[in-house]
């Protein structure tokens, strides 16, 4: 999905590290408890030094709505991220995006149009009233009002298991969207076997599945990806384990499920930081997830050693747009009492959202 970040004023991007940080700390205390940071696991570092908050992205999303007193909450992540945090803080409160194109590859892979095409032409060949529509956090607030009107929910890579769950007892076939690896590393997981599932390609007609395949599918598993993750490999661990024989593997649900199913362990992002945690001192560890999480998590366990699954190192380039200077300059906005950047989700998409959301929420 495009959008138009503008460009920002040269004074910001010709800046030394060591200027913006001075302009950042001066904003930050100028604006005290009005601004609260959010920074996600997978941002830079030069960003997560100024977070008042950092975690995944609902996590972030929940503590910002538990900070009222904040009237502007700047999110260093990506734009559903931001989405999120819009729909579940006070009316008085505007979320703000420091680059406006940072976006998510994934959730751009399922659109509305192409999901509600896609509901359309099940409702041809099954009962739809079966279906329940389940959407990945990493998609916009207008996926999350669908599900919500479609009596789906969300989930995360944390509760995607439980979620699942609770949708297979209310139908008995499951539209997932828009990462299949998660789709499928779940319903595996479940006991569930590779021939109850499918993939949905919505470039194709009917998914690029016969009707048969539709009435036979338990859960129909959008044609979406991860772009870090979609690179870790079979390869990859078997190489790691040649060169490590002791070495422990720990994989994100996003990744391929070969890759999955010869870690050691899988989990979200905050199961990942506290297996490197708890792990022994003196551990080799690969992780399969984005690698400045993964060079953070080096450094914070030197008595380990902890690298990317990948050796040929791939930040989330969408991610990565966030910087010092874009920081910077919305902060400094902001000093001088404006907005830019905002974030908004309008009224009736940001009501069915929450309702998915809260489904979730009362599901876990």
């Amino acid at each position: 999905m495009l959008r138009m970040q503008p460009p920002i004023p040269a004074r910001y991007l010709d800046a030394t590290p060591e200027e913006l940080a001075s302009w950042i700390a001066a904003a930050k205390s100028t604006l005290g408890d009005r601004v609260f940071i959010l920074g996600h696991h997978y941002q830079r570092d030069e960003v997560m030094r100024w977070a008042d908050a950092r975690g995944d992205s609902f996590r972030l999303s929940q503590l910002a709505a538990d900070n009222p007193t904040a009237d502007h909450i700047v999110f260093c992540g990506v734009h559903f991220m931001a989405e999120s945090a819009d729909i579940l803080t006070a009316p008085h409160q505007q979320v703000l995006l420091p680059d406006l194109n940072a976006g998510c590859s994934m959730a751009d892979m399922a659109d509305l149009d192409s999901v509600e095409e896609a509901w359309e032409a099940l409702e041809d060949v099954v009962d739809i009233e079966r279906v329940v529509p389940v959407t990945y956090m990493n998609s916009s607030a207008a996926l999350k009002a669908f599900v919500g009107r479609a009596g789906g929910a969300v989930c995360t890579s944390t509760n995607a298991r439980a979620v699942l769950e609770w949708a297979m007892g209310r139908g008995d076939k499951l539209l997932f969207f828009p990462d299949q690896h998660l789709g499928r590393n779940t319903a595996l997981a479940m006991g569930y076997r590779h021939s109850d599932l499918a993939v949905w390609d919505p470039r194709r007609e009917l998914g690029g599945l016969s009707e048969a395949e539709c009435k036979e599918a338990t859960f129909l598993l959008w044609k979406g990806h991860c772009s870090v993750h979609q690179r870790f490999t079979p390869a990859q661990v078997e190489a790691f384990r040649t060169a490590n024989p002791e070495g422990i593997v720990i994989a994100h649900p996003e990744a391929p499920y070969q890759v999955c199913e010869a870690a050691d362990s899988v989990g979200s992002t905050d199961f990942i930081i506290k297996a490197v945690a708890g792990a022994a001192p003196g551990s080799v560890i690969a992780v399969a997830t984005e690698v400045h999480l993964v060079q953070r998590l080096a450094a914070e366990h030197p008595d380990r050693t902890v690298v990317s699954l990948d050796p040929v190192v791939c930040p989330c380039s969408t991610m990565f747009r966030i910087d010092a200077a874009h920081l910077a300059w919305v902060l400094e906005h902001l000093v001088e009492g404006r907005v830019v950047n905002r974030i908004a989700v309008d009224p009736e998409t940001a009501s069915w959202a929450k309702v998915a959301l809260e489904r979730m929420l009362a599901i876990v």
